[in-house]
């Protein structure tokens, strides 16, 4: 018998968060009434949910090469799921699972998972907790990893953003706190250099349409290197006001404008899944860390464990 999916509703003021158990999903985000991320309207679709929509990813969010690294001098071969890479933790990582679920009254939610040894591939078996808090209209992912042994552990939330509740989100402004890119090769694997934004489609450093920093549409599937400042790292805007500020310790943020989103299950009435339907804004460390000297290490340890907090808040500008 499946696991029944269960769900905990946030509310703050004019702000209302459903979470799921499954994959710790955010399925709905309402501000005064406006809906502001895609989602899907039964909580069973989402354990298929091929574009990762609303989820919790990991262990390892993002690509890993061949889904393949060394630690200690012993390779390990992680599960594959995209062609010849790893991504997001594999066909079955964290977002696939059913987490267990306690709802801390009507502005929190605590959600667990233990992962074995060998899960997906990877060594050690890891404790995972996400806390999920709504302030006023900012909710902020707590996110902790406590392994048995040194393992590679790197969370993402995936949330698909669009701030008009329908259309497209070229004709929403983006800024962020980002003064070099990595690029990547056409199987979108960074290539492990770092250059500028300067004078690129990648620059947003002063709030731009992006329609207007990406005129031919080529979209953006991209980490940016954040520079560390008190600021929110990344706003978003949409054309009659609403505003998203993202606030992370994290060093890098993917930016995803939905080249690979197709329609899946029932979206919510009124919605069409598609590129450029919303963008997600993923705080995380950099894509193929595991394999590329420069981009930090995503290494953790019993001494040293796994945290990250991110926090979104959406409000009228």
């Amino acid at each position: 018998m499946t696991d029944p999916i269960s769900s905990h509703v946030l509310c703050d003021g004019d702000t209302q968060v459903t979470v799921l158990s499954l994959g710790c999903a955010v399925q709905d985000w309402q501000v005064a009434g406006r809906r502001v991320v895609l989602g899907y309207d039964d909580p069973e679709a989402y354990r298929e949910n091929p574009g990762s929509m609303g989820l919790v990813v990991g262990r390892v969010a993002n690509r890993t090469a061949e889904g393949r690294f060394a630690l200690d001098g012993e390779t390990w071969q992680l599960d594959l799921g995209n062609g010849p890479h790893h991504l997001h933790g594999g066909p079955m990582g964290l977002g696939k699972r059913n987490w267990k679920m306690e709802p801390e009254g009507p502005r929190a939610v605590r959600l667990s998972l233990h992962s074995p040894h060998l899960d997906q591939g990877y060594p050690g078996a890891v404790d995972f907790e996400v806390r999920l808090s709504l302030e006023g209209a900012a909710l902020t992912w707590d996110m902790t990893a406590k392994p048995d042994r040194v393992t590679p552990v790197n969370l993402a939330q995936h949330l698909y953003f669009n701030l008009m509740g329908s259309g497209t989100v070229r004709d929403h402004a983006l800024r962020l706190a980002a003064s070099t890119y990595t690029p990547t090769g056409p199987d979108l694997i960074p290539t492990g250099e770092q250059p500028a934004v300067d004078g690129t489609r990648f620059d947003y450093r002063q709030s731009r349409r992006i329609d207007e920093a990406d005129p031919d549409g080529e979209g953006y599937d991209l980490n940016f290197a954040l520079d560390g400042t008190n600021g929110p790292a990344a706003e978003l805007t949409s054309p009659d006001g609403m505003r998203l500020r993202l606030w992370t310790d994290q060093p890098g943020l993917q930016v995803y404008t939905c080249g690979f989103l197709k329609p899946h299950a029932s979206p919510w009435p009124g919605v069409e899944h598609g590129n450029f339907a919303g963008i997600c804004l993923e705080a995380q460390a950099f894509p193929n860390a595991l394999n590329t000297p420069g981009f930090g290490s995503i290494l953790v340890s019993p001494d040293k464990p796994y945290r990250q907090v991110t926090r979104i808040e959406i409000a009228r500008g």
